[in-house]
C-alpha cells in the first residue's frame, strides 16, 4: 500500500463488508447452542424424576 502526502486514511472497509458474512452464522450457533443446552436440561429434569418414581 503506498502513501502519498496529502492523503489521510481514515478507515478500511473489509471489517464492516465482513459483518453480514459472520453476523448470520454467529446467530445460528446461539440457537443450536441454546437448544442443545435447553434438552440436556429437559433430558435431567427427566431422567431425575424417573429416578424418583422407581424409588417410591
Amino acid at each position: 500500500m503506498r502513501y502519498e502526502p496529502g492523503v489521510d486514511i481514515l478507515a478500511d472497509h473489509s471489517a464492516l463488508l465482513a459483518i453480514p458474512a459472520f453476523a448470520p452464522a454467529f446467530a445460528i450457533v446461539g440457537v443450536v447452542v441454546y437448544i442443545a443446552l435447553r434438552d440436556r436440561r429437559a433430558e435431567r429434569r427427566e431422567s431425575t424424576s424417573t429416578g424418583q418414581e422407581d424409588d417410591n
